[in-house]
């Protein structure tokens, strides 16, 4: 296999990635069109499918950035195929955060992927690196909210835009969380390469527990609030009724039973 096959083939958009694309396809349309049975059924696969789409693409964009950074060797390790299954750690990429969105709620960040930061020459570089994937889950969420603060809603069934108003709320979530400047999150890595030596020395033994602390800190009254608030504001912001979001977790969560009686438009 010659270097330019080899290239090519590290680069192939993994089969996996591919059929995780149709099921959200599939569920989108038959959430759009009611075809479903059950709507939270259909709710539910869309939005977990979405969500995974979103890891991926949050992933990829690390490696990609990373490549043009100087870190050739992200394509030999697959990251460049948006496969999860190719992560260093892909359950905290992705079956982690799927659960905390199953169990919770709530978009947490996943795990990154490994990349060589002695190939990797300036630290502009290594910012936009870390930066990337959160700023994914950005785009994603405008892309969410769009037909919100665009106006362009008539005609999109309620059920739709429930699931909208849910998967940007997890996008946001996500975004947020990602940009907080913790150890273990992307939003360290973006101010990492800014701090002295002897500050990075200070911070290392507590990076591991980083992003444990972050979630921990979830669990109180007074940061949850405020944090939720803060989630709110923006998305009224962008003209995502609380209403459509809360409607979309009830449909999402089609396991606790019929969502309330306004849902059901």
């Amino acid at each position: 296999m010659t270097t330019a096959t080899t290239r090519r083939h590290e680069r192939r958009i993994s089969p996996v990635f591919l059929a995780i694309l149709a099921v959200m396809a599939v569920t989108g349309w038959a959430v759009w069109t009611d075809f479903a049975a059950s709507p939270g059924v259909a709710v539910f696969l869309f939005v977990t499918s979405a969500w995974v789409v979103s890891l991926c693409l949050h992933e990829y964009a690390h490696a990609r950035t990373a490549l043009h950074g100087g870190d050739i060797t992200v394509g030999a390790k697959g990251y460049l195929t948006l496969n999860p299954l190719a992560y260093t750690h892909a359950v905290l990429s992705v079956v982690l955060p799927v659960l905390f969105v199953i169990l919770g709620g709530i978009g947490l960040p996943g795990g990154a992927v490994f990349i060589e930061q002695g190939r990797i020459q300036g630290r502009w570089k290594h910012s936009l690196i870390s930066a990337a994937g959160p700023l994914t889950n950005v785009l994603f969420a405008i892309v969410c909210t769009a037909p919100f603060w665009l106006g362009a809603l008539d005609g999109v069934p309620f059920a739709f835009q429930f699931a909208l108003a849910f998967l940007a709320f997890l996008q946001v979530t996500a975004a947020l969380l990602n940009f907080l400047p913790v150890p273990g999150l992307d939003g360290y890595g973006v101010v990492e390469p800014w701090l002295s030596y002897k500050v990075k020395r200070q911070i290392a033994p507590y990076a591991p527990y980083g992003f444990f602390i972050v979630i921990a800190l979830l669990f109180v009254p007074a940061v949850n609030n405020a944090f939720f608030d803060a989630i709110d504001a923006l998305l009224r912001s962008l003209g995502v009724p609380e209403a459509s979001r809360y409607c979309g977790s009830q449909l999402f969560r089609f396991w606790e039973g019929a969502p309330p009686e306004f849902c059901r438009v």
